[in-house]
């Protein structure tokens, strides 16, 4: 089973990396649930603050958010979703 549950994590960061285009280093998997139909996960992604971003100003601000992503049983991305965010300094 841990194996498994590796190859979900994995999933979800890679997903999470496409879609964001967020550096890997700077995700992590807060929880991962078995679920009847695949698994569900929670991450940690810290990503380029989007308010200091669209005012054009330079900026080491980063928002740590969490996101929830759903995967079926073959690890393929059913859906997700940003669930909290929280501006941090990096």
């Amino acid at each position: 089973m841990t194996m498994i549950i590796e190859e979900a994590d994995k999933a979800v960061i890679d997903f999470l990396n496409r879609i964001l285009h967020a550096d890997k280093d700077k995700m992590k998997i807060i929880k991962t649930t078995k679920t009847d139909r695949g698994w569900t996960a929670e991450a940690e992604v810290f990503e380029e603050s989007g308010f200091i971003k669209s005012l054009g100003l330079p900026t080491r601000v980063q928002d740590r958010n969490i996101y929830t992503v759903t995967l079926d049983g073959n690890l393929e991305v059913i859906s997700y979703e940003q669930v909290g965010r929280k501006g941090d300094m990096e």
